[in-house]
């Protein structure tokens, strides 16, 4: 069985830095009209919706398989208390981390009451910056997940880890020591990998290919989200940023890494999945939902062109 796919619509929407409900309102139902498409990755800011979560909840569309995403609120936290995060050796910066997802948790339930949504992934990252200690996100995880989370599964989403003599992004946990963690734990949460944040981390798209085999082979890997990565300034932002370049051939003038011959090794790394992501900025050009959502849908194409035709999913825990 083919995996289903998820788009990110928060990285695709120019509403979130302008709000305009109106384009807001046809792109998420555009989106989710695209042919394959289950459902939307959408960002928890402290809030369902960084400008109206009533107006959020009311448009949701009918029936998604929605994906929340804590990570830009993280981030935020992490300028402000660089001990905040899940992974913190610091107990104030762990408290406040669980303090924000016992949040994020009741708002899950508002969702999952107040719209036909189906919740069913929420992401936790190996925050904070540099001092991410796999002993303190044992502990979190341990305790976050024996929360009722109405039928969503918590997924780890590896983000790139400290590298020596290289600036991070996030500079979070080293997917070894995620993978670990995720073995001492005693519930079932699932990996994620993005091909971008292993690329801002790598550099490399050969050893992206490598470190999702990695995942792959862990037997936690559940969805692999396909995001670019540039190597030099461009349209979408400074290199090595996580600005969500899209796939090098639907615009050339991106500077991305991500090709379409390294979006098929990295379906075969990563084996059987249950999911596909794709998360892309819209093109500078892009003012309305259809442009926005053309976007998308050329990437989305060559994702789910890239999908093995002989795919037969082994059995997870298969050697």
């Amino acid at each position: 069985m083919n995996p289903a796919t998820i788009i990110s619509a928060y990285a695709a929407s120019p509403a979130h830095t302008v709000w305009d409900p109106e384009l807001e309102a046809e792109l998420l139902s555009t989106l989710c009209a695209l042919p394959t498409v289950a459902g939307l990755e959408v960002p928890w800011m402290g809030a369902l919706h960084p400008h109206d979560t009533s107006w959020f909840l009311q448009h949701v569309p009918a029936g998604a398989k929605l994906s929340i995403t804590a990570l830009p609120w993280v981030m935020q936290r992490c300028a402000a208390m660089p001990s905040y995060g899940l992974a913190s050796r610091d107990s104030a910066g762990r408290a406040a981390a669980i303090a924000d997802f016992r949040m994020l948790h009741a708002d899950v339930h508002t969702l999952a009451q107040q719209s036909s949504a189906q919740i069913d992934f929420v992401a936790v990252h190996s925050a904070p910056h540099e001092s991410a200690n796999k002993d303190a996100l044992a502990e979190s995880l341990a305790e976050i997940a024996t929360w009722d989370w109405g039928g969503a599964r918590l997924i780890i989403e590896h983000c790139d880890a400290v590298r020596p003599g290289q600036t991070y992004e996030k500079g979070f946990l080293r997917l070894e020591d995620e993978i670990e963690v995720l073995g001492r734990v005693s519930a079932d949460i699932g990996l994620w990998m993005n091909w971008g944040r292993s690329a801002i981390e790598l550099r490399d798209a050969d050893e992206v290919t490598a470190q999702i085999k990695v995942a792959g082979e862990s037997g936690y890997l559940t969805g692999l989200t396909f995001s670019g990565a540039a190597y030099a300034d461009g349209p979408y932002g400074s290199a090595w940023t996580d600005t969500h370049p899209p796939i090098a051939e639907t615009d050339p003038d991106s500077a991305s890494l991500l090709d379409t011959s390294h979006v098929m090794s990295a379906m075969e790394a990563a084996g059987c999945l249950d999911w596909v992501g794709v998360k892309v900025s819209r093109n500078p050009a892009d003012r309305t939902a259809a442009a926005v959502t053309a976007t998308v849908a050329r990437n989305l194409d060559i994702v789910r062109r890239s999908i093995p035709v002989d795919r037969a999913c082994r059995a997870r825990g298969q050697s």
